[in-house]
């Protein structure tokens, strides 16, 4: 009934004349996925229920079981127009008055888990990762889960905890008890709802907020770092900016990045020295970008061959992808660096994989893995030989079809196949009198003909049909066989597109920096911010680069202040955010905006731009103004 309301479906009935008709309503098996993602947006949970067995085969009622349950935080199929969005599903585990946090991305088997002090640090974790639901036991405080439900995420229940032997590797490396506690309920709740294999997931990394520049989820909100603030869409943000990423991994590598800069000053000048060599070697980074194009999303389709819902199409994408590896790694060599070392010894091709996807699957294979017409010729004998079999029989049909016309003097008349009646030998109503009777046994009749079997006809359907079936059968075998081989590759296949996402990310700040004249910035130790003529990144492209005044930013090691006056629209803060923002680039290993820039290493940046009223907690802009403005007093270090 809910589902009829929800999808606008019409609501029928099952049993219409007994005393409780059983309501119903339906879509079609193929055009099923939009529904389920309607239903999920929407915050509900859909279970997957399927027959287990052959109806042909089964004695009595045919079993059913629930296969899979799908929630927003375990999504995996994801559109196009999605590709560069995680999906994260969080858990959070309460133990005295500390917070074990963890979050998994199950479409690519990211795992990370930290402990935070405060329900203040956890709104802020689930805000950046912008997660769809939390899993928590009975023992998280109900004032924190109506702070959860305020923010729109959708809570789940897990009270028990059984992680599997085979899952026990995911936990190995954490030392601490509430984040092994917090990542086996996540991986139990993943588990008991998705009902097969997680080989792809990774071991949980332990991270701490502190090694990362702190912003909460306001300054970031505030600083348009990935939405706009008027649309609450990409277009306008700095990573709108900074997107030139070819891959969708690249797209979420970046999306990651972003959210965490750095503050370790040797990883902020590897970045700089990759982006520096990219930026040296135009033709190098032209042709590493031609490449990345052909390469498809590897941490998915890793995903997809664990969970066992790959397709034809998945793998030939894979190969396509690891094709283009050799080509990067020969190009990276050229270039004669040393910056790119560690990415190169990950660029790990997994040749044996490529050529088994090449040898077995064709080119252009069907979506259904199970209807044949997957497997190249020459792979396997014995399915050449049916399929030798279905050929010759329908070459036999047809000389069949010939054969009868001649017989019997009817020109029109022809043999044809349905999945009801098999093959059969259509005769117009005028000609039924020419037919000789002793052959031809009806079989169907319709408004202006007839359908006939022969003798003949029959022995050879039986033939061609068993080949079908047997082919069929066996070709999804050797599909099967196929995947079995990609699924013992695919921790080297995700390291591989953590390398290939890492080098997307750096060339699209080598492209940034080249079009829109971003200066590498150098880093010193001590209290000096020196930006001369720096500019607004994301309000110069959109302006255009001829309009845009651009302004110094200039404080020396005894200047912790400057206050900034001006009438409305003169600037202000444009002029704010551009500094957090060139911070926010240079702490990511991009190039900034900017003639020359000179600065120290930030580890927070706390923001009061732009009014707004915290409707969560019922608090109007000057609170919020002055709490803001209250936490940075408090917690702001030298």
């Amino acid at each position: 009934v809910k589902g009829a309301q929800i999808l606008e479906l019409t609501l029928t009935s099952r049993s219409k004349n007994a005393e409780n008709p059983i309501p119903m309503c339906g879509v079609p098996h193929k055009a099923v996925e939009a529904y389920i993602d309607t239903l999920i947006d929407k915050g509900y949970k859909v279970a997957i229920c399927e027959q287990m067995e052959d109806p042909k085969t089964a004695k009595g009622m045919v079993k059913r079981a629930v296969t899979q349950l799908i929630t927003p935080g375990t999504r995996t199929a994801m559109g196009a127009e999605n590709a560069k969005e995680n999906n994260y599903l969080t858990s959070i585990e309460y133990v005295d008055g500390k917070y074990g946090f963890a979050y998994a991305e199950l479409s690519t088997g990211e795992l990370k888990t930290t402990v935070l002090s405060s329900m203040d640090s956890v709104v802020n974790e689930l805000m950046t990762l912008q997660t769809k639901e939390v899993i928590v036991n009975a023992d998280l405080p109900q004032d924190d889960i109506d702070i959860i439900n305020k923010l729109g995420i959708l809570v789940s229940y897990q009270n028990n905890m059984q992680l599997s032997e085979d899952m026990e590797y995911l936990v190995v490396s954490l030392l601490n008890e509430i984040e092994k506690q917090v990542v086996s309920r996540l991986i139990t709740y993943i588990t008991d709802t998705q009902k097969r294999s997680l080989s792809h997931m990774k071991p949980a990394i332990a991270y701490q907020p502190a090694e990362f520049l702190k912003m909460d989820h306001n300054s970031q909100y505030n600083l348009e770092l990935t939405k706009n603030l008027r649309t609450n869409k990409k277009s306008g943000s700095l990573l709108w900016l900074l997107d030139e990423t070819k891959t969708a991994m690249g797209g979420r590598k970046l999306k990651e990045w972003i959210d965490h800069p750095l503050i370790n000053q040797q990883s902020i000048e590897n970045r700089q020295n990759q982006v520096n060599d990219l930026l040296d070697h135009y033709y190098e980074r032209s042709e590493i970008k031609d490449l990345l194009v052909k390469v498809y999303d590897l941490e998915r389709l890793a995903g997809k061959v664990s969970f066992g819902s790959v397709n034809g199409r998945d793998l030939v994408q894979l190969k396509t992808s690891l094709q283009q590896i050799p080509k990067i790694k020969y190009i990276l060599d050229e270039m004669e660096t040393t910056s790119f070392d560690k990415i190169d010894k990950d660029l790990d091709p997994v040749e044996e994989v490529a050529e088994l996807i090449e040898k077995a699957i064709i080119n252009e294979p069907p979506i259904s893995v199970t209807e044949g017409g997957i497997i190249n010729e020459g792979y396997n004998d014995v399915l050449d030989q049916y399929r030798d079999a279905m050929n010759n029989g329908k070459q036999w049909i047809a000389e069949l079809e010939n054969k009868e016309r001649e017989l019997t003097g009817i020109n029109n008349l022809k043999i044809g196949y349905n999945h009801v009646f098999g093959y059969y030998i259509e005769v117009s109503k005028a000609n039924l009198a020419k037919l000789p009777e002793d052959r031809y046994e009806r079989k169907q009749t319709l408004t202006n003909a007839e359908r006939f079997s022969t003798p003949e006809l029959k022995e050879k359907e039986k033939l061609i049909i068993e080949a079908q079936e047997i082919s069929k059968t066996l070709e999804y075998d050797l599909f099967s066989e196929v995947r079995s081989v990609v699924k013992t590759a695919i921790q080297r296949i995700q390291k591989l597109a953590n390398a290939v996402s890492s080098l997307d990310v750096l060339q699209s700040f080598a492209s940034i920096s080249d079009e829109y004249r971003l200066v590498r910035p150098t880093l010193n130790d001590n209290h000096t911010l020196e930006i001369v003529d720096g500019r607004h990144p994301v309000v110069e492209k959109v302006m255009g680069h001829q309009s845009y005044v651009p302004n110094d930013v200039i404080m020396k090691p005894d200047t912790n202040v400057l206050l900034i006056t001006g009438p409305n629209m003169s600037g202000k803060s444009t002029y704010m955010r551009q500094l957090a923002l060139t911070v926010i680039m240079t702490q990511i290993g991009c190039f900034v905006p900017a003639k020359s820039a000179n600065m120290p290493i930030f580890d927070q940046i706390f923001t009061r731009i732009g009014a707004a009223d915290d409707l969560i907690s019922g608090q109007s802009t000057f609170m919020v103004e002055m709490k803001e403005s209250n936490q940075a007093i408090q917690n702001a270090t030298d």
